[in-house]
Formats: structure tokens, sequence, C-alpha cells
């Protein structure tokens, strides 16, 4: 995932590509201090997924745009919304 700081707006931009890896593109409007711009991307995952805010961490990438979230819940039930989400997203 590829985070935008202090963006003019919020949201995900969908799939992008950087080398040989593909990330999640998202923005948020929060600046990147004190955690303001983690914390918000993680309520913007949970809205997009439909999820509680606390079933998503930040798992990598504290001071860095690339990060990795931590989804936690049934795998089943996560892997068919995750799947859901991209395939609107394309």
């Amino acid at each position: 995932m590829r985070l935008t700081p202090k963006s003019s707006r919020e949201g995900i931009d969908g799939l992008k590509q950087i080398g040989d890896e593909f990330y999640v593109q998202a923005r948020v409007r929060s600046a990147p201090e004190d955690g303001k711009a983690n914390k918000a991307l993680v309520e913007l995952f949970a809205a997009q997924l439909k999820l509680p805010k606390s079933s998503i961490s930040l798992a990598t990438g504290q001071a860095s745009r690339l990060k990795t979230l931590h989804i936690s819940g049934d795998p089943t039930t996560l892997g068919a919304r995750v799947k859901a989400w991209l395939e609107k997203m394309e």
C-alpha cells in the first residue's frame, strides 16, 4: 500500500505499479505527524471493507509511504470481502 498524506481528498485510487510491485494507492487529508495519517488510513480501509477499525492495524511502514496493513478476522470472510473490493476497483 502506498499512502499520500495531506491530500485534497480522501480515497483509494486503485492499484498502481512501482517497479515490479503492485500497491493500493490511498490518499488521506491528515498530515503525517503523530500517527494521524496512519490512523486515517486505517479508518479509510475499515470503511471500504465494512470492518470495525479495531480489526485493522498497521503492520509495517510507520514512517514510510509504503505500508502493510494487518487485518484480523475470519480468513474466509475477509478473503471474500477483499476479493469483492478489489474487483470493484478494476
